[in-house]
């Protein structure tokens, strides 16, 4: 694989875990800035939001743009927006650079999608996206956490330059491996974009999008919250926390990696065994959040369910979305991000009832209930499609 892949794969990775490493950081946010938890828990909702935004607006406008300057453009306002985060001490100012960061991040990935196949000869394009999407599972084992970790040491700050920072090895493989102008064939062969919008007038589309806002909902509404768990309700140091995440993290790459090999041809099962034990698991975990053993093996085993579930279903988005061959990345993301937005919402309004800290994972098990209650009696009509329909 040509080394500006894997330098693409680093931006990948540094706004994979730009968008999750909050969950680590919010106490001290909350704390410098003078704002409550749940009030910095809504950082994330901004992110999401500009995603949800970002994904099909910057999409739709990436298509006639030259890929170099557009990767480049999109790649520094990211690390700008972060640089202005880290210095910023006015929460409104932070929140507003979370949004334009989404932005960029929504429309760096629909531009790099695309120009990772272009870096490699056909028959290595599937390799190639592989390792683009690395960037995000590994940010989930490594970044998050490390980011826990830079922030308890040096304060949530560094973990924003630290990002900026990883941004720049990015540019430069930009510049160098990205070719300028534009490519002659890349509108030829390719829906209107009007056609492509079109599709999301189908019903199966827009269920399966739904269902993933809803499952990636419970998963954003518990992680983004975490920390508070680790801490208050199970009595251990701040350190402690980026060990959860790590957690979460491995067990998000075990669920990705299994239903990987599932979702296209078995996805029927993956939702049918896998909804109903994440179902299960958020309020096995609020239950036994009090002992540490216990909660550290639930945080795995529930990042592997979330990610199994949740990547099986928006796999599913893709399947249906196959007549928008440029747009269906940003109508999957875009169903990752709604749920993304709302989920730590609703879970910040439980903080301030009994439930505590615990709220969020009491939330968690009723939104994927939710997702399990419409997706069941459909299950047939959601699971239908073959993976040779989708990429043909």
């Amino acid at each position: 694989m040509p080394l500006p892949l894997y330098l693409l794969a680093m931006a990948v990775f540094a706004m994979g875990t730009s968008e999750f490493m909050l969950a680590g950081l919010l106490q001290a946010i909350a704390s410098d800035l003078d704002v409550t938890v749940a009030t910095a828990g809504t950082l994330t909702s901004a992110f999401a939001v500009g995603m949800v935004i970002g994904a099909p607006l910057v999409a739709a406008l990436a298509r006639n743009w030259p890929r170099r300057s557009s990767l480049l453009g999109f790649i520094l306002t990211f690390a700008a927006a972060h640089a202005v985060g880290a210095i910023t001490t006015s929460f409104a100012i932070l929140f507003a650079t979370r949004i334009v960061a989404a932005l960029a991040n929504a429309g760096f990935l629909a531009v790099a999608l695309t120009a990772a196949a272009t870096l490699v000869s056909s028959n290595r394009k599937g390799r190639a996206l592989a390792v683009l999407l690395s960037g995000t599972t590994v940010a989930t084992i490594a970044g998050v956490p490390g980011g826990s970790v830079l922030g308890t040491v040096l304060g949530w700050r560094a973990t924003f330059w630290a990002v900026a920072a990883l941004c720049l090895p990015a540019a430069l493989g930009i510049l160098k491996g990205i070719p300028a102008g534009r490519d002659e064939d890349e509108a030829t062969g390719r829906p209107a974009l009007r056609a492509e919008l079109g599709q999301l007038t189908r019903p199966r589309l827009i269920l399966v999008m739904l269902l993933g806002a809803l499952v990636n909902a419970a998963t954003f509404g518990s992680l983004t919250f975490l920390a508070p768990v680790v801490t208050d309700t199970a009595g251990l140091g701040e350190l402690w926390i980026s060990v959860a995440l790590v957690l979460f993290g491995a067990g998000s790459f075990v669920g990705v990696t299994v239903a990987g090999r599932l979702s296209d041809r078995r996805p029927g099962p993956v939702i049918a065994v896998g909804g109903p034990l994440l179902l299960i698991g958020w309020p096995v975990l609020a239950m036994l959040a009090n002992e540490p053993v216990a909660l550290f093996i639930l945080v795995f085993v529930q990042g592997a369910l979330s990610f199994a579930l949740g990547s099986t279903l928006i796999t599913r988005v893709l399947y249906e979305a196959a007549g928008a061959p440029t747009m269906a990345g940003s109508y999957a993301t875009a169903a990752l991000n709604v749920g993304a937005a709302v989920g730590p919402v609703v879970a910040a309004v439980t903080l301030s009832t009994e439930a505590g800290a615990l709220g969020p994972l009491w939330t968690s098990g009723l939104l994927v209930a939710v997702a399990l209650l419409i997706a069941f009696p459909l299950l047939t009509v959601i699971t239908a499609g073959r993976s040779t329909e989708v990429f043909r």
